[in-house]
């Protein structure tokens, strides 16, 4: 048997989710404090001093500390319902249709949120990785289970999760330097979806990647 990893946004999807996700599920006078909040967050990543996946932890606890979290579980799946099959790539879910029909096991494995990515796949029948958020009491705490899903901890939480000697041939689809960690797990890595053959030092950058 064969594994398929697909990252989901701007793989499976068109454009980012994660940030529309807040616009959509946030309320507005917490929003308008968590701009403020973010602004210093926002510049020291633009300057390269703060990891993205360390700003959107702090983002998400700006957004959903104290949260009920039935309440964003309920918009998280009316965002997977009404929202996210506007953002799919046809080309992504033809992909994932030809691994099923090949008999492969497919997983989907992102820094998308689990209130709204949950839904997403549990409707299509995939299985999933992602950034989870901590819930206590019936309220989010804002912060997320083992941190969030990006960069080294997707391939963690992959080898965590299969015994990755199982299989005959390992794909695995990305976008971002995040999914650098991930792809190297794969004998067949596509990136941006183009086949590549290796991750150079330079294989997310200026000049490119190595194709097959």
């Amino acid at each position: 048997m064969n594994l398929a990893l697909f990252d989901f946004d701007g793989t499976i999807t068109s454009n980012n989710t994660w940030t529309p996700f807040l616009k959509y599920a946030v309320r507005p006078s917490r929003m308008l404090v968590g701009r403020l909040l973010l602004l210093p967050v926002i510049i020291g990543h633009r300057l390269g001093v703060i990891p993205a996946g360390r700003g959107r932890q702090i983002a998400n606890w700006v957004a959903f500390s104290g949260e009920r979290t039935t309440a964003i579980r309920q918009l998280g799946s009316e965002y997977a319902r009404d929202v996210l099959p506007r953002t799919e790539r046809e080309s992504a879910l033809d992909r994932i249709e030809w691994h099923r029909s090949q008999g492969d096991e497919v997983v989907v494995v992102s820094a998308s949120l689990d209130v709204y990515l949950g839904p997403w796949c549990d409707a299509r029948g995939l299985p999933y990785i992602c950034t989870t958020l901590e819930e206590r009491a019936g309220r989010l705490t804002g912060w997320c289970v083992n941190g969030d899903c990006s960069g080294p901890e997707k391939a963690r939480r992959i080898r965590q999760r299969f015994d990755l000697s199982r299989y005959t041939l390992l794909y695995a689809y990305g976008d971002t330097p995040d999914d650098r960690e991930m792809l190297e797990l794969a004998h067949r890595k596509y990136y941006r979806g183009k086949e590549v053959s290796s991750c150079t030092p330079d294989y997310f950058g200026t000049k490119g990647c190595t194709r097959r």
